[in-house]
């Protein structure tokens, strides 16, 4: 028998992990299935046997206490990669495996009949197989025993498969159920707040009686809650049409960094509010390729979320970045983020704990715009702790945007 092909290595371990077949060892189940071989073969050692990648595991065993198998059963690969019943009658005598570890040392094996473990995919994950330490061979009805059993070994760890991704299923369906209420929360939050403020500001003027500067003071509120709602519902409508793929793209030759700049001239004023220090490094003229409305609201998306979580006093840095693969970087010396979360803060309605904490202004949805804009860009969004607090949020595009030129075009034509 010749050595197992690629491909078929490939899609064995590729379903051994769809399966979840290795994640619980010496299963009830698969115990029976192996004390059967044992008593059917007459043989003092059984096993139920998964052959991963470069190593085995033992699902079910009879007469031995092997559990992770390595160095690994000889006899089992090989049964495996011929995806059919393999005998040994002579260990000690087969010039494949006299000289292995199991053969020469304990349990010193001299007897070997494997059948494979064949899913409805058409691989071999393993095998039902019985050892023993004398020259032996089964007869016809031991060997059609061990087809049974190794069809019903196929068949549960199939089932127990499916039952985990099933499980599985259902707890992101509860953790989607769990968003969609965080998020009716945020937004029934953020758009009553401002709601409720307007008709407190409204109220109060029908009231008459306001002198001028008290009626500019109830003006200048109105004009910051309708602004508040106004930017929830324009990014909703924005997250609905990233979604949709209906969101429009025209990408041109910008300049990063006086794109860059024009931002933190508009976040500015919301910095000062926080006596925030807002610092651009820029080294020169950046051009790329890309769509100057679409990165723009990013950058502004992320500065929004950096300005929001920085403390009274704190600093961002936004640091534009050129070479092969052109970005920004956003510094911020805020609360941070706790390393479980720095992946989920791009889910879409996700808030971290310390949002929640602090009641944080927002419905969870601003990064998650970033990321979807990066993406259509061909580039990336990622976030990471700095090494003394705060977070860096990275917005790079790909190195096809790094000559300004359109993406396939000739750049020595004019």
């Amino acid at each position: 028998m010749g050595e197992e092909p690629a491909a078929d290595a490939t899609g064995r371990v590729r379903e051994l992990d769809e399966l979840n077949a290795l994640e619980s060892l010496l299963e009830p189940d698969f115990q029976a299935i192996a004390i059967s071989a044992a008593h059917v073969c007459r043989a003092p050692i059984a096993l139920v046997n998964l052959v991963a990648e470069d190593r085995q595991y033992v699902k079910g065993r009879a007469g031995t206490d092997l559990t992770g198998v390595n160095p690994p059963v000889p006899f089992c690969d090989h049964t495996v990669a011929g995806c059919e019943l393999l005998e040994v009658p002579d260990a000690a005598a087969d010039p494949r495996f006299r000289d292995t570890p199991i053969v020469t040392g304990p349990p010193h094996i001299r007897s070997y009949t494997g059948v494979p473990l064949i899913t409805g995919q058409g691989n071999a994950l393993g095998t039902v197989c019985v050892m023993d330490h004398r020259p032996r061979r089964l007869d016809a009805a031991q060997h059609q025993a061990l087809h049974t059993l190794a069809t019903h070994a196929a068949t549960l760890i199939e089932l127990h498969g499916r039952a985990h991704q099933t499980e599985e299923v259902l707890r992101r369906l509860h953790a989607l159920e769990q968003l969609k209420n965080q998020f009716l929360r945020s937004v029934n939050h953020e758009l009553r707040t401002p709601l409720t403020a307007i008709r407190s500001y409204l109220e109060l003027a029908q009231d008459g009686d306001l002198d001028t500067a008290t009626t500019r003071r109830f003006l200048q509120g109105i004009e910051r809650s309708s602004e508040r709602m106004l930017r929830l519902v324009n990014a909703l409508l924005l997250m609905a049409s990233l979604k949709a793929q209906t969101a429009t793209f025209t990408p041109a030759r910008i300049d990063l960094a006086e794109l860059a700049r024009q931002t933190v001239e508009r976040s500015a004023p919301a910095a000062e509010l926080k006596q925030l220090v807002l610092n651009l490094h820029a080294p020169g003229p950046v051009v790329v390729w890309a769509d100057a409305e679409r990165l723009g609201n990013a950058l502004l998306q992320v500065l929004d979320n950096a300005i929001k979580f920085t403390s009274r006093g704190g600093a961002i840095d936004v640091v534009v970045v050129a070479g092969p693969a052109p970005g920004v970087e956003i510094h911020d010396t805020g609360v941070g983020v706790e390393s479980e979360d720095l992946r989920r803060v791009f889910e879409e309605f996700y808030r971290t704990p310390q949002a929640e904490e602090q009641a944080v202004e927002g419905a969870g949805i601003g990064l998650s715009i970033v990321e979807k804009i990066m993406e259509m860009h061909g580039g990336t969004a990622r976030m990471e702790k700095e090494r003394h607090e705060g977070v860096c949020v990275h917005l790079t595009l790909p190195p096809s945007a790094a000559t300004g030129d359109r993406p396939g075009s000739d750049s020595s034509t004019t």
